[in-house]
């Protein structure tokens, strides 16, 4: 039965800064991955965000070397900072010894959104941190301490952070006009599971430390001395600390950081635990039903009134997750649930996943909402993060990059360890505001818009060349972690050598592939039509004038063409 998912958006009356519901970040253990790495993605979802491929090498540096700090949405000039003695490579958000990151924005409290005369907002911050450390944990350190030394220009988000072993998320936010610096808390995913954020703050109770040793691997919480009493201190918490939420203190879920955010990572989580999909108070939370008991889930008591059929913040997957099926995640349009987009009456004729921004409409003043998936359009880029410990540094880790929408991209293979990157990817080729037929980016959105004009038709298409493509790239990995890991047993410098040549190669002939499918996908299906092809070519009539054979013309389908002769149906339910 065809179904329209339009719900009414009530949205409560509470002191927060709505999120921008702009990234997602999901994060598999060693011990929960197939293949015994450590991956994390992200999606920049940004409808101003160019994807391209950031670099920074490292180095040594005098004494007395100050860095410059610019502002990562609007690239202003925040303030200067003192340089570290030594810095590591950078590519993307991964660096030279398999550390890697991503990140979403929650906003939070809104007495805490803006911090006068803060230094280092959430983007600066990434980039410092990974120039500076060599595991998660230091890199967690690293950014606390920054932020407590130089303030915060941001406010709440959530980390994704990552090396060859662990996988941690931090959750940070400023503490606003009262004082320098941030509360925040981070905690350790446990080995063989599975865990995600996107645009929520996640972490609720934690165990409270003493204090923060990080050379302490049995410590798998760490926080900041004040993130209780500085809540208490300024009214935003009254309950006993055992009870204390960070994310319920700081950033409260309502309907929105559930349907919105939170249903994101539900939409991964369901995929991999029945416990999960199976489980109707779950799916009542993703949908944006709020249970407020007297009792969580596992019957201990909630005496703050907080949500207690919120998502857990990891769970332990049914089977080890493979890097293609990660990568399948970040492709998620609710496919298959009750969020499902494909069959509304808003996916027209060819079932296309998506809704044009606004998220929100309203009708004879009834506010509508339009779902936020996984995948979407306006991303900039998008990441799968693989750190493999029993590799060198440089060759263990690969940045996995793609470009716009991840349904339609295609994750390209940057060894951590290279010394330079792509033309197709550079920063500088092109921009939001300047066209190049080089550029990675605009060859993508070339494919990915073309797309949605019939989805059902063509997407299907680009999803076997894609994947033919990714599954080619994780076969010719093997032989380079081979060849490079015996280059680096003789001289480190071969090695980089040697995977910078394969990466450089790989992205600047995908970036021209693509654009060749493009022309070939805009001639077979021009005009409506679906031209006969042999291969990625068109076939010819026979006569040698270059006359196509006759095309196919499937129309709109016949449930569409009944739907046209009807007048439509739909359905509308409540929140």
């Amino acid at each position: 039965m065809t179904k329209t998912y339009l719900f009414l958006l009530l949205l409560a009356t509470q002191l927060l800064v709505l999120p921008v519901f702009a990234c997602t970040n999901l994060i598999v253990t060693k011990g929960a991955s197939k293949d015994g790495s450590v991956m994390i993605t992200y999606a920049a979802d940004s409808h101003t965000r160019y994807g391209a491929l950031f670099f920074y090498p490292g180095g040594k540096h005098a004494a007395g070397s100050m860095v410059d700090v610019f502002h990562y949405e609007n690239g202003k000039l925040l303030g200067r900072i003192p340089e570290a003695r030594e810095t590591y490579t950078v590519v993307g958000f991964m660096n030279e010894e398999q550390v890697a990151i991503g990140e979403d924005t929650w906003g939070g409290l809104d007495s805490l959104s803006t911090q006068p005369g803060a230094i280092l907002d959430y983007g600066s911050l990434m980039k410092i941190g990974l120039q500076r450390s060599k595991s998660a944990r230091e890199m967690i350190r690293v950014m606390t301490e920054l932020v407590a030394q130089y303030g915060y220009a941001t406010s709440g988000e959530s980390f994704a952070i990552s090396d060859s072993k662990e996988a941690w998320i931090l959750e940070l936010i400023g503490k606003g006009k009262y004082e320098k610096g941030a509360v925040w808390v981070a905690r350790r995913v446990p080995e063989g599971y599975v865990s995600g954020h996107a645009n929520q703050a996640r972490i609720t109770t934690f165990p409270f430390q003493t204090g923060n040793d990080w050379n302490n691997l049995n410590q798998v919480c760490y926080h900041s001395p004040d993130v209780i009493t500085f809540a208490r201190k300024h009214d935003f918490f009254k309950g006993p600390d055992a009870t204390f939420s960070f994310s319920d203190v700081y950033n409260p879920v309502n309907f929105s950081g559930a349907r919105f955010c939170d249903a994101r990572i539900w939409s991964f989580f369901r995929t991999v635990s029945a416990s999960v999909r199976n489980n109707q108070d779950f799916t009542n939370y993703a949908l944006g039903k709020l249970y407020r008991l007297p009792q969580y889930m596992d019957e201990s008591p909630n005496p703050n009134h907080f949500v207690t059929n919120r998502l857990p913040l990891w769970v332990k997957p049914d089977s080890l997750v493979s890097l293609p099926q990660l990568m399948a995640a970040m492709r998620n349009h609710y496919e298959d649930t009750p969020m499902d987009m494909r069959y509304d009456l808003g996916a027209g004729p060819f079932q296309c996943p998506y809704r044009w921004r606004p998220m929100e409409f309203t009708v004879d003043s009834v506010v509508y909402l339009q779902e936020r998936a996984i995948a979407t359009q306006q991303t900039g880029y998008v990441f799968v993060a693989q750190s493999r410990s029993w590799l060198p540094n440089v060759v263990g880790g690969i940045f996995w990059f793609g470009v716009d929408d991840a349904d339609g991209c295609v994750f390209a293979p940057m060894y951590c360890g290279i010394s330079a990157i792509p033309k197709s990817f550079a920063v500088g080729n092109g921009s939001m505001i300047e066209w190049s037929e080089t550029a990675a980016f605009w060859t993508f959105n070339q494919v990915n818009n073309f797309c949605y004009s019939r989805y059902n038709v063509i997407h299907p298409e680009v999803e076997r060349y894609q994947q033919a493509l990714e599954q080619k790239f994780i076969r010719g990995n093997t032989y380079i972690d081979s060849k490079a890991s015996a280059l680096f047993r003789g001289k480190k410098s071969d090695a980089v050598a040697c995977v910078t040549e394969y990466s450089v190669a790989l992205g600047n002939k995908l970036a021209a592939d693509w654009k060749d499918f493009y022309h070939y996908l805009f001639m077979k299906y021009k005009d409506g039509n679906i031209m006969q092809t042999e291969g990625l070519q068109l076939s010819d009539n026979g006569s040698g004038k270059g006359i196509p054979k006759k095309p196919s013309q499937p129309g709109y389908g016949k449930d569409w063409e009944r739907r046209m002769v009807t007048g439509g149906e739909g359905r509308k339910a409540g929140k």
